[in-house]
């Protein structure tokens, strides 16, 4: 099984919604047998705490389920247990491959890459984007879940 850890600061905003929309592709794709998807914080800020209610509303509004969204941060084993670290953000990127310890194999990439047309490296922050930050982050995140899962797929498993 390969799994992808989804990665930004706090885990309540954009890497739940990354998680939810990844894991949707996943069982769209009837790949369950073979991919895991789980996503975590650099900080601890908000662990336990379930993904933002902003977020959350935004998402079911898409039909994304984020209810079972619980925060939790990144720890050494994760480097480990898992095939890909998908960084939402320069600094999340940064934080990872400086933590990241000798004999982990886990391919640290940053989203944005596969959104097409990226202005930015960063997922922005929803916060910052006013009444409609929370859309423009899930639009965005949408638009880069199917090239990640491609590079996420060996050729034989692409549909």
């Amino acid at each position: 099984m390969k799994r992808v850890l989804f990665v930004c600061l706090g885990n309540i905003c954009r890497s739940p919604l990354a998680h939810g929309l990844f894991r949707d592709e996943i069982q769209k794709r009837g790949l369950s047998d073979t991919l895991s998807v789980d996503s975590c914080g650099t900080s601890a800020y908000h662990n336990g705490q379930g993904a933002d209610p902003n977020n959350v509303r935004v998402a079911a509004l898409h039909g994304v389920d984020l209810g079972d969204m619980m925060s939790r941060r990144l720890e050494d084993s994760d480097f480990f247990e898992f095939d890909i670290l998908v960084a939402m953000d320069l600094s999340n990127e940064r934080d990872m491959r400086s933590r990241q310890l000798p004999g982990s194999e886990a391919e640290i990439v940053r989203f944005m890459d596969f959104v097409p047309a990226a202005e930015s490296p960063n997922v922005p922050d929803p916060y910052w984007g006013g009444a409609d930050g929370f859309e423009h982050v899930f639009q965005l995140v949408r638009s880069g879940i199917a090239p990640l899962m491609e590079h996420v797929l060996s050729p034989s498993e692409r549909n």
